[in-house]
C-alpha cells in the first residue's frame, strides 16, 4: 500500500507544472526554490545521468549571481577525470587545465574522501594552484568555487565536483553561493547515487556529443559572421564569446539563434 501511494505521489510530482502552487499555499516560490522543485522532478523522471547533471550546471548558472561558466567534474574509481557537462565551452578548457597539471580547485573537491567545497577568490595568487590559478586569470577567470558531489563515493560509483567560475574578484565568495552549491551539489550527488554504476563511457558519448553538436552550431554562426562582417574566424568567435557574457546566455545559444534566424539580420533588399 505504501509503495502504491508512493508511485501515486511521485507521478503527481512530475506532472504538475513548475509554476503550479504548492500544495501547502499558494505562496510565490522563490527562483532557488523552482529550479529545486525543477531539479527534483528531472531526478525522478530522468532517464540519464548526463541528462540530470546537465539541469544541475544549467541551475547553478541561473542561481549563483556571480557564475559566468559551470562545469562538472567526475573521478572514475581508476583516477581518469573528465568533464561530462557544462555550460561554456571555457568551462572545459578550465578543468582539463586542471586535469594536465594536477592540481586545482575541481581536483581538491573531488577527492575522496575530500572537503564539503574548494573556494578561492583569487586564483591568480592561490599558492596551492601555482600553475592553473595564473592559467585561469589569464583567461579572465579571477574566482571559483568547487563543491563535491559524493564525498564517500566507493566503487564503482563516482566521486566528483560541481564547479563554478567568476569573472569578478572576489565572486561567489558569499555565505549565499556556498550554500546554494552544496544544495545543487546534493541534487548532483543523488543523480549519480541513481544506479550502483555510472557508466563511464555513456557519460564521455554524451559529452562529445555534446561537443561534436556545440562545435557545429558555433561554426555556423562563426562562419555568418564572417561572411558578413568581414571577420576572422578568431574576431567572430570573439564577437559571439562577449556577445554570451553581455547577455548572460550561454556561448551555444547565441551561435544557436544566430544561426538559426540569420536572415531576419539581413538589411531590407538583401
Amino acid at each position: 500500500m505504501q509503495d502504491d501511494a508512493w508511485r501515486l505521489d511521485k507521478a503527481e510530482f512530475v506532472d504538475r507544472p513548475p509554476d503550479a502552487p504548492h500544495p501547502a499555499g499558494d505562496q510565490e516560490q522563490s527562483p532557488l526554490a523552482r529550479q529545486l522543485t525543477l531539479l527534483t522532478k528531472t531526478l525522478l523522471a530522468a532517464d540519464s545521468v548526463a541528462g540530470a547533471l546537465e539541469h544541475v550546471v544549467d541551475a547553478a548558472f541561473e542561481v549563483l549571481p556571480d557564475a559566468d561558466v559551470v562545469s562538472v567534474t567526475l573521478r572514475s574509481d581508476d583516477g581518469r577525470l573528465h568533464t561530462p557537462v557544462q555550460t561554456n565551452p571555457l568551462a572545459v578548457e578550465l578543468d582539463e587545465l586542471q586535469y594536465r597539471y594536477g592540481h586545482g580547485p575541481c581536483l581538491d573537491a573531488a577527492r575522496t574522501p575530500g572537503m564539503a567545497y574548494k573556494y578561492a577568490g583569487n586564483v591568480a595568487v592561490e599558492p596551492e594552484w601555482p600553475q592553473f590559478g595564473p592559467a585561469a586569470a589569464e583567461r579572465g577567470v579571477l574566482s571559483v568555487l568547487s563543491t563535491a558531489l559524493v564525498p564517500d563515493a566507493a566503487p564503482p560509483r563516482l566521486s566528483g565536483a560541481l564547479n563554478a567560475y567568476s569573472r569578478k574578484l572576489g565572486g561567489l565568495g558569499d555565505a549565499v553561493s556556498r550554500d546554494r552549491a552544496l544544495l545543487l551539489a546534493t541534487h548532483g550527488s543523488l543523480a549519480l547515487a541513481h544506479t550502483e554504476a555510472v557508466r563511464l563511457a555513456d557519460l564521455r558519448e554524451a559529452q562529445l556529443r555534446t561537443a561534436l553538436e556545440t562545435r557545429d552550431v558555433i561554426g555556423q554562426a562563426k562562419g555568418i559572421l564572417m561572411n558578413r562582417r568581414g571577420l576572422t574566424a578568431e574576431q567572430a568567435f570573439d564577437l559571439l564569446r562577449r556577445t554570451s557574457q553581455e547577455l548572460n546566455v550561454k556561448l551555444v545559444e547565441v551561435a544557436r539563434t544566430l544561426a538559426a534566424r540569420h536572415a531576419e539580420l539581413d538589411p531590407p533588399g538583401h
